[in-house]
């Protein structure tokens, strides 16, 4: 069966990004490789430390996009058969146990209200809170992140939300965010809430974000109730 034309240039344009976000710091590296073989014995210490710095710094950004892809597969490949009652609450302290040490030398605070239980994979729900602190941490504006987590039960399961009190995101990027590559003001690889949507809609969820500038962003998802 031929897959929708639609489906064909989703995936096409997704390819292109991912080509396009390799070759930039492919190209810098192979540069100042070239160039470090050309100067054999001429550059100056300095000039081989800076030249050194820009190909570990290409590096490190392909490997930090190669994570991403593959998370961003393996979440888009989620198996209903790996589903179990998991507590909210316990997985989400799996994941502020990750995050200890970037909360703590930023000074930001995460709470959260009771959490309920859910049918769902509990690596992939660890991954799921994990990354949308992250995203509150890295768009936090000039201050410390300042996080809330609550449900609020409702006819298809559970609704989650993830409040920030950051700067906010103009309503007409609200859509897009979830898009992958989409990058507001960071520098990453640009995957993070396309994992996101990836793990909520492989639960049978959906995903979506609420703002206004200057009065923070709220991410809300839903969650089957566990069985």
């Amino acid at each position: 069966m031929a897959r929708p034309m639609g489906t064909n240039r989703s995936t096409a344009e997704f390819l292109l990004r991912v080509c396009h976000d390799l070759r930039t710091p492919l190209r810098g590296i192979r540069l100042h490789a070239e160039l470090l073989l050309r100067e054999q014995g001429a550059a100056t210490p300095t000039d081989l430390a800076q030249r050194l710095g820009f190909i570990a710094d290409g590096a490190g950004k392909i490997d930090r996009l190669v994570d991403a892809l593959a998370r961003y597969s393996i979440a888009l490949q989620m198996d209903p058969a790996s589903f179990q009652s998991v507590s909210i609450g316990v997985l989400l302290r799996g994941a502020l146990a990750k995050l200890e040490n970037l909360l703590r030398e930023s000074d930001s605070e995460v709470t959260y209200e009771e959490l309920p239980r859910v049918q769902g994979n509990p690596d992939a729900l660890i991954q799921l809170f994990e990354q949308l602190i992250r995203n509150a941490f890295d768009h936090r504006g000039d201050a410390a992140a300042r996080v809330h987590i609550s449900a609020a039960r409702m006819d298809e399961g559970w609704q989650f939300a993830v409040q920030d009190r950051g700067p906010g995101v103009d309503a007409s990027e609200l859509e897009g965010i979830f898009e992958p590559f989409e990058r507001l003001h960071g520098s990453g690889p640009g995957l993070g809430l396309a994992i996101c949507r990836a793990i909520v809609e492989g639960h049978g969820g959906r995903i979506w974000a609420e703002s206004q500038l200057g009065k923070g962003c709220t991410i809300r998802f839903t969650l089957p109730s566990a069985s």
